[in-house]
């Protein structure tokens, strides 16, 4: 995959950079906190610059031989250290350039134009390094440590006639400490080289520099370079990768330095939320209102009460099927945790069953494509389909207005809501339903209470399983805090897919290919066979059987399963599977801690 096209790529990528440096930003600057920012990423760039340029050199001498191998790994390594010394302000202010060095290595699809981004940067080099043979992949390897040297030369060129303001500056490590808590420490992107603690420290060291303009003598600014030195001092102690106790860095270091810093934007009124779905109210990553709902596709009216109420009613409405048997309860009970138990839930005629297993509805409100296929964009399209799916409810639209109409208190719920005197339309009937679902998030697990300070919420096995969930075991990887669902931080801007390469079976021993082709399906194209939206965790515990297929009956076949490498890991053949094929060596009491953890995500009734 990765030696077909490196000369397109080099340039694809370079034309993406010089037009990031044509177009700068449009908001005047602040020239004290600008200019220290600025000299800090040109030093900084020409640091890495030379670390790629030894990375290089270091892949220019593979020949096989093992020692040659492992130089080359501590080569990639120093690079991705001094690399995430200037992230932030390459992630905030040119992401074109930023996707140049630390893009995953797998295919990307820009829809709906259906562009392919063939993988580029360091994470390809790790991908390639740490393959079985690294040497019969020089070419590809030299390829990419030529694009990263050759464009990380001219990364000072960014800066001419660059402007930002202090909000975006300060927005810009706000992030930066975001991707730390939910990205570096979980190893997302560094996975075989066990680098994200180091990478961590590499990054929070990054915000110390950026932000000694904004600093004075003042209470605030002395909390905030308080925790951050404490931040700093604690990965740099915490260097090992499997053994680093994340709870305790993200209770007792991560939260409290960015409720710190909050206030010191607060306090200068240099609060932006302008790139992420991030609350400007939240407190910290994990508070309830940490991701803010509002910024996902809803309806054109504005959520109420009184549409909420009705939207209730009518998740429960058994005129909304054709056979006025159904509801949409049928398949999402609330005693179920809005799921219903089943492998694949039961057809329209109670007899077939539909394709694949009906996903808890709690949190479903944060999502921005909907179905395990991810073909609709709105909850509101989604509730549409469903009504007239013929498996599902299998209604005509207009008979299921008309019915509504029929009922006089529906008649005055609608014209409450929606202050309409016209025949109530089923896009009103959607929305009513979608501001129901983006309620169902009560935020209250044990998880929840332990970092809102109550110690005693979750037992030692859950806290361990945590750290495990996000070290040794990559799951949160792809199911990324604070939601645990596929929402890529820290922007939070976009729903992942992945191909588990999930079997029609659950004998892993002598795995069958599943028959459902997923995302492709929809958009028919190679690197979406078998692709599907990583589903949320919270209340996974409550809502067996598992996967788009309910293959699996319990948690235990789910981490058997992903333990193994997932469907390449059993031998299925998944050229384009996205999750890792090597084993992750958890030990049985291993998996029992990660289950305990994931116990710690139910919502209290």
């Amino acid at each position: 995959m990765y030696q077909n096209k490196p000369k397109r790529v080099i340039l694809g990528l370079l034309l993406m950079t010089s037009l990031a440096i044509v177009l700068g930003l449009k908001r005047a600057p602040d020239q004290t906190a600008l200019t220290h920012t600025i000299t800090y990423f040109k030093e900084n760039s020409s640091v890495f610059a030379a670390s790629a340029d030894r990375l290089k050199a270091a892949i220019v001498l593979l020949d096989g031989r093992a020692e040659q191998t492992e130089k080359a790994k501590l080569a990639l390594k120093d690079c991705r250290l001094q690399y995430k010394r200037i992230a932030f302000f390459l992630d905030y202010f040119f992401e074109s350039s930023a996707m140049i060095y630390n893009r995953p290595p797998k295919v990307e699809v820009e829809e709906p134009y259906m562009e392919y981004q063939e993988p580029s940067g360091l994470q390809v080099v790790e991908a390639l390094l740490y393959a079985a043979q690294p040497v019969q992949h020089k070419e590809a390897l030299l390829a990419q440590a030529e694009l990263i040297s050759s464009s990380a030369d001219d990364l000072g060129t960014l800066t001419y006639q660059f402007e930002a303001t202090d909000r975006e500056i300060l927005e810009s490590i706000d992030l930066e400490l975001v991707r730390v808590m939910a990205l570096s420490i979980s190893g997302y992107d560094a996975p075989e080289l066990k680098s994200g603690i180091q990478e961590a420290h590499q990054s929070l060291v990054a915000i110390h520099e950026v932000l000694q303009p904004f600093l004075n003598n003042d209470k605030v600014s002395v909390s905030l370079l308080l925790n951050l030195d404490k931040a700093i001092q604690f990965t740099s102690a915490n260097t090992v990768f499997d053994a680093f106790n994340r709870m305790v860095f993200l209770k007792d270091y991560a939260i409290p330095l960015q409720e710190a810093l909050k206030k010191l934007r607060s306090l200068h009124k240099l609060l932006l939320y302008s790139k992420s779905a991030l609350n400007p109210g939240a407190r910290h990553l994990f508070d309830k209102s940490a991701i803010d709902i509002k910024k996902f596709p809803a309806t054109k009216w504005k959520n109420t009460p009184e549409m909420t109420a009705l939207g209730k009613s009518l998740f429960f409405e058994k005129t909304l099927s054709g056979n006025l048997k159904r509801s949409c309860a049928s398949c999402h009970e609330p005693g179920k945790y809005f799921s219903d138990g089943l492998k694949t839930s039961l057809a329209f005629d109670g007899i077939e069953h539909v394709l694949r297993n009906a996903p808890t509805l709690y949190y479903v409100g944060y999502q921005y494509a909907q179905f395990w296929d991810g073909r609709a964009k709105s909850l509101q399209e989604q509730v549409i389909e469903v009504i007239r799916n013929p498996l599902e409810m299998n209604a005509d639209t207009g008979c299921v207005v008309r019915n509504l109409q029929d009922k006089p208190e529906y008649v005055k719920s609608f014209k409450r809501v929606f202050g309409s005197y016209t025949p109530i339309r089923i896009d009103q009937v959607a929305a009513a339903l979608s501001a129901y679902m983006q309620t169902l998030k009560p935020f209250n697990s044990a998880f929840d209470q332990y970092l809102s300070g109550n110690s005693g919420a979750m037992t030692k096995d859950q806290i361990k399983g945590f750290n495990l969930f996000m070290g040794k075991a990559q799951c949160g990887t792809c199911h990324f805090i604070p939601l645990f669902n596929g929402l890529i931080p820290p922007f939070y801007k976009r729903t992942e897919f992945e191909i588990l390469g999930t079997p029609g079976n659950d004998d892993l021993k002598h795995p069958l290919t599943d028959k459902d082709q997923g995302r492709a399906d929809f958009f028919s194209i190679e690197y979406y066979n078998g692709a599907f939206k990583t589903p949320g965790l919270r209340n996974a515990a409550m809502t067996a059987p598992y996967m788009h297929n309910g293959v699996f009956k319990d948690l235990e076949q789910v981490m058997d399963f992903y333990n193994k490498g997932g469907g390449a890991g059993v031998g299925l053949d998944l050229p384009y599977q996205t999750l890792p094929s090597k084993p992750l060596g958890l030990t049985p009491a291993e998996i029992k801690e990660i289950i305990a953890f994931i116990g710690a995500l139910t919502d209290h009734k």
